[in-house]
């Protein structure tokens, strides 16, 4: 493993000598430079693992040097020197994008605890950047793959979208259509947010807990509050902030995020000191909010603030001339993974899954077909290998209010009066979120009857 590399630069010869012996001791590379410009081009040549300068030399600075090294490599983690009583320089060099700073003169165990750090700063900072690479190819635009005009149109949309990262992005569609991949994609083509990809869902923190989970609290703010606590808006910062199942969000918390857009800073629970919000913020539902608003359930302001740019993600069985692009992406996948060498789908295969209408869209395509990754033993995936329904209902998410879809498919051979029956139930069911007594209400039957 390559030794770290640390550049030393200051005009006083003598103290460079002796502080290059004390790193040396510790087992690092030394590049050593008596002035601004000549470390600058060395840096050229040679990239560092720490830079340690002096703030004030003759011609080309510290913070000068810093200024023009990190165009280079942004990321390069800087300690700068600065002589007793001149506290301030330095702290004004920390602002301007130094790690940390030493008072001359200084021990040799305070200069390793400062070394230490920058060091492990440099090494955290070169994972981060190999890690959002990673991202950045997994959760790329050209890994959604489409052939639908449909979904190209999202697509072109959203990567408008990339360079406006004031802007809110409200993102609908059906369960599994690919919500959170898209609004990924969307943050990690955007160069210009160095922050994280943060998401949340309304949905599945308790309401008493979710106001935290967004903006943080302080400490003592309530009961079992016994520490400061940063929220999702904190974490994302510089990054993008993704509201999913938006949809599900307490009314009274729509007030306070509406607030908080059009203010675009927040509070702490406790706090009274506003923070300026630095991320972009995305919204998801598969629910209907226009028909939410009408029985409501979600506030109509709010529902105008996140829809500033609407894009509605079309479910799977509207786009099934992707079916085969999307079955011939997770295999490869899948093979990559497991170390099989899958040849692909029978013709059987294929057209029960493209007969199929995905109710649970593409989220559902991958699970099936990852299931069948790993039953078939002769590289040809066959009928028997798809954990998919013969029969299937399909409710859309986006469907009129005042309307109920009861398209029902069942094979030939299993069709009768029984069979419907049960599959109106199942319907009903659903529609009313699996509560007897409204599904029985809504078929205009008593309970006993739905029942039996």
């Amino acid at each position: 493993m390559k030794n770290p590399v640390i550049f030393l630069v200051d005009d006083e010869k003598v103290f460079l000598l002796s502080l290059k012996k004390q790193i040396v001791r510790l087992g690092y590379e030394v590049v050593t430079a008596t002035s601004g410009q000549e470390a600058l081009a060395l840096l050229r040549e040679q990239p560092a693992d720490v830079v340690i300068t002096d703030l004030v030399m003759p011609e080309m600075g510290g913070i000068e040097l810093m200024q023009f090294a990190k165009e280079l490599y942004p990321s390069l983690p800087f300690i700068v020197f600065t002589a007793r009583g001149c506290v301030e320089s330095a702290v004004n060099a920390i602002k301007l994008g130094a790690l940390d700073y030493l008072e001359k003169p200084f021990t040799p165990e305070a200069f390793n605890v400062v070394l230490l750090r920058a060091l492990e700063f440099g090494r955290l900072s070169g994972e981060n950047k190999l890690l959002r690479g990673h991202f950045c190819e997994l959760y790329s635009f050209q890994n959604i793959v489409t052939q639908s005009p449909a979904m190209r149109q999202v697509l072109e949309l959203a990567a408008q979208m990339v360079e406006s990262p004031t802007i809110t992005i409200s993102l609908t569609g059906e369960s599994g259509v690919g919500k959170e991949v898209l609004a990924r994609a969307i943050h990690y083509a955007s160069d210009g947010l160095p922050g994280n990809f943060v998401a949340i869902n309304c949905a599945a923190i308790p309401e008493s807990l979710l106001e935290s989970e967004l903006f943080g609290h302080v400490r003592g703010a309530f009961t079992g509050a016994d520490r400061e606590r940063e929220g999702k808006f904190s974490q994302a910062k510089g990054g993008t902030l993704l509201l999913d199942e938006i949809g599900d969000m307490p009314l009274a918390l729509q007030a306070k995020l509406l607030r908080v857009l059009e203010e675009r800073t927040y509070e702490k629970i406790g706090g009274s000191k506003p923070i300026l919000i630095d991320c972009r913020v995305i919204v998801a539902t598969h629910r209907n909010l226009a028909a939410m608003i009408q029985g409501g359930s979600f506030r109509e302001d709010l529902f105008y603030r996140i829809n500033v740019v609407p894009i509605t993600i079309p479910p799977l069985r509207a786009r099934k001339e992707d079916i085969p692009l999307l079955i011939k992406f997770f295999l490869e996948r899948f093979c990559k993974q497991q170390g099989k060498a899958i040849q692909g789908v029978s013709r059987a295969a294929l057209e029960m899954l493209s007969a199929y209408d995905w109710p649970g869209n593409v989220r559902e395509l991958h699970n099936v077909m990852e299931y069948a990754a790993i039953l078939v033993q002769d590289g040809l995936i066959r009928p028997e290998h798809l954990r998919i329904q013969p029969a299937q209902t399909v409710i859309s998410a986006n469907h009129d209010p005042r309307t109920i879809d009861f398209r029902i498919t069942l094979p030939v051979e299993k069709v009768s009066l029984e069979a419907i029956t049960q599959k109106v139930l199942e319907i009903a069911l659903k529609q009313c979120h699996g509560n007897k007594s409204k599904a029985a209400d809504l078929l205009k039957v008593s309970r006993k009857i739905f029942y039996r």
